[in-house]
């Protein structure tokens, strides 16, 4: 055993040894191989240098051929520059030139050598000479003193403007700038300021002669400049720069005789010809970036203001409403000659403005001598309730005014307009609107013994007429229309105006007016109708209810008051048949009217018997259903009232009632009777109740003694579960009361 483990730890060393003998050798070869590497390295270097430096020197020598070139094409090009330059060569010069200066860029890190400097020399002194030769051949063809030269254009010009778009800009500048006024010369000689031709009255003149001009440009001079010079258009707008100053100082001079007719006159020449300009070239020499507006596409029209200059047959249509849902085109491109000329006229719009607010004072003061000649409008339900005709004209009559105004200015002017607009619209609102509605003849408390008597003797209250009711709702529809158009108006002219001027543009104060004869209209509504039931609701109040006997069929001032209800609305529904929302008004501001004034009248009913109460409740109840219904009373389409209305009717109209059922129930118990007074009536206090006793016809110190047990009950009302119970009297009264109650609402029901 032991032999054995000995030889296994021989044999364990000797192969230790052996692995590291063979991990020696590995690291010899590898050493080896690295060594090899490196050497054959080296030998591709030498072998390689050589065929780098062959490289560099092809390379350099290429270099050194492609400059000599350069640089013979360079000498040998300045001189044949010069050389052509004196002999006025510059068909050849304008080629050559070009190439020359190209091969010259080549050069620029070479300028150290002063042979290379010395010809970027001569090539700017040819640059410079042959500038100097172009401009004295242009003032020999054409001297700035005296007349055109009669051989006209020639091939050397021509050639000497493709030149002059080589050389340096201010060349060619200077060349269209003698040109230009040499070519203008006539113009300032023809149409100085003591010439009659200069005035405004003969401004067509001015334009046929630069009409003429341009022709005979084109027709002399059109081939001999580059086309990408424009000196068409150049000229016309320097024309235009020149027309602008001389007529702004000649108007200056003789601004007193400047007239509307002749100003406008003269803007309407200068708009037509600064539109052939428009069609005639693109505006690309213009420098003036304010002149070209961005496109906008308009929204949809609900008024003239909203057109983009329809046909004259077209604009009497954009105030009906049968038209308003058309679409509209979408603006044309406008004009970048636009105001280059006619700028000069805005300083002298003031002229205009005062003509305008002349032609408006005098358009409403024929408004209401028409109106006053013609009377009100026919009543004419079918049409429901049309706006006055004076409308329209007043509006398409601004929109004529707002577009030949933003034609002329953008700027104050238009600003000068819409206060025009503004007094204006005033006007109308007060002369032609307000002016016209009915007067009232007798006030709220008017109505008393005189009115009493007409109804007892069986003659209807004072009231309007069938066509002053028309009137009235037209006089409304009439003030929506303006207060819906005054808005769309107010956003035109925000669009027509300059972007800086935009916030002085504010017609909200006459929106207000509007507004105010809407309201003024429909509170002259409710008033006619409230004042038509007053005798009915006094003579309810004058009635002896503790005689009432038995509960028979409506009352007689009830059926007055249906009466009344049935005449008025269907009238006023029609005619405000296009502007519903105020009819909802109408209807919702006489509930809030009639109601309270019922309850009022229901406190003066005093004292009730058991009977006359059952009596009252059955009116309150007829009353109430026929509110429910007074927005479709006596109409064919019978439609839902609208739920604000209903809220209203529901809760004045359940108050009247729970006053009721509190003076038919028992005043004793005193406990039950508050109780039920707190539990039926929400708003109750001390007053109302106060009241209620009175309609019962208790005395005074019997109500001293409830009143105390009202105001001990108050600070603890009923909680929540308590007040969500039944409100009927039932419960807390005796059972004979109960009975009586449910067979009221019985006969209710069986009568409806």
């Amino acid at each position: 055993m032991l032999f054995i483990t000995t030889g296994t730890a021989l044999a364990s060393t000797q192969a230790l040894e052996e692995a590291q003998k063979a991990i020696q050798q590995l690291f010899g070869k590898i050493k080896d191989i690295k060594d090899k590497a490196e050497k054959s390295e080296q030998m591709v270097k030498e072998i390689t240098r050589d065929i780098k430096q062959l490289d560099h020197a092809k390379r350099h020598l290429t270099t050194s051929i492609t400059t000599l070139n350069h640089l013979h094409m360079l000498a040998g090009g300045v001189d044949s520059l010069e050389a052509m330059t004196r002999r006025r060569q510059y068909g050849e010069v304008a080629n050559l030139l070009q190439g020359v200066m190209n091969v010259l860029e080549h050069f620029h890190k070479y300028m150290g050598i002063p042979q290379i400097r010395q010809l970027s020399e001569r090539v700017k002194a040819a640059q410079t000479e042959l500038g100097q030769q172009i401009l004295a051949d242009f003032e020999e063809a054409f001297p700035s003193q005296g007349t055109k030269r009669p051989g006209g254009p020639s091939n050397v010009l021509r050639d000497a403007c493709l030149v002059a778009n080589i050389l340096d800009p201010r060349i060619k500048q200077e060349i269209i700038k003698k040109f230009i006024k040499q070519h203008l010369s006539e113009y300032l000689v023809l149409f100085q300021e003591n010439q009659d031709v200069a005035w405004l009255d003969k401004i067509d003149r001015r334009y046929a002669w630069i009409k003429r001009q341009l022709v005979d440009y084109e027709e002399k001079y059109g081939r001999m400049f580059p086309r990408e010079w424009c000196m068409a258009e150049r000229i016309a707008v320097e024309f235009c720069h020149v027309t602008r100053t001389e007529l702004a100082k000649i108007m200056r001079t003789r601004a007193k005789e400047i007239e509307v007719k002749l100003l406008l006159f003269a803007i309407q020449r200068t708009t037509n010809f600064e539109g052939f300009l428009a069609k005639r070239f693109s505006g690309c020499t213009l420098t003036d970036g304010s002149l070209q507006k961005k496109l906008e596409s308009p929204p949809p029209s609900t008024n003239p203001f909203l057109e983009d200059e329809p046909a004259p047959e077209t604009e009497e249509l954009a105030t009906e409403k049968g038209d308003l849902d058309q679409p509209k085109k979408p603006k044309a491109p406008d004009n970048p000659f636009h105001g280059i000329v006619s700028k000069c006229f805005e300083p002298h719009l003031y002229v205009y403005i005062e003509s305008q607010d002349k032609n408006l004072g005098e358009l409403i003061d024929r408004f209401v001598a028409d109106f006053k000649a013609q009377g009100p409008p026919k009543p004419n339900t079918d049409e429901g309730g049309a706006v006055l005709p004076s409308c329209a004209d007043l509006f398409v009559y601004y929109k004529k005014c707002m577009v030949q105004c933003s034609q002329l200015s953008t700027g104050e002017p238009m600003i000068a307009l819409t206060t025009i607009f503004q007094k204006y619209l005033r006007e109308y609102a007060w002369k032609i609107l307000s002016g016209n509605l009915p007067k009232t003849t007798t006030s709220s408390g008017g109505l008393t013994i005189s009115s009493l008597l007409k109804e007892k003797e069986g003659s209807e209250a004072a009231k309007f007429t069938l066509e002053e009711l028309c009137l009235i709702c037209g006089i409304l529809s009439t003030a929506e229309y303006c207060l819906a158009t005054t808005q769309q108006l107010e956003e035109k002219l925000k669009e027509k105006v300059d972007v800086s001027l935009i916030e002085r543009i504010n017609l909200t104060g006459e929106m207000d007016t509007f507004s105010t004869v809407i309201s003024s209209s429909i509170q002259l509504l409710v008033q006619d109708l409230d004042a038509a039931c007053d005798p009915a609701l006094t003579a309810m109040s004058k009635m002896q209810w503790q005689n009432v006997e038995h509960v028979g069929d409506q009352s007689p001032y009830v059926t007055s008051v249906i009466l009344h209800i049935k005449q008025n609305v269907p009238i006023i529904r029609d005619n405000l048949a296009s502007t519903r929302k105020y009819f909802t008004q109408f209807c919702i501001k006489f509930a809030n009217s009639f109601i309270p004034k019922f309850i009022t009248h229901l406190f003066k009913c005093k004292p009730i018997s058991m009977v006359g109460a059952e009596q009252l409740l059955l009116d309150t109840h007829s009353l109430k259903m026929v509110l429910l219904d007074l927005p479709s009373i006596g109409s064919q389409v019978v439609r839902k009232a609208p739920a604000s209305y209903t809220k209203i009717v529901v809760k004045g109209m359940t108050r009247a009632e729970m006053i009721l059922k509190v003076v038919m129930a028992p005043h004793e118990p005193l406990v039950v009777f508050v109780d039920n007074y707190i539990k039926l009536l929400t708003d109750c206090n001390t007053e109302t109740f106060q009241k209620i006793l009175d309609m019962k016809g208790l005395k005074r110190s019997e109500q001293s003694s409830m009143l105390e047990l009202l105001r001990q009950r108050l600070p603890a009302p009923p909680s929540g579960a308590e007040s969500s119970g039944s409100l009927s009297l039932t419960a807390p009264t005796p059972e004979q009361e109960s009975s009586r109650i449910r067979k009221l609402e019985k006969l209710i029901k069986k009568r409806l």
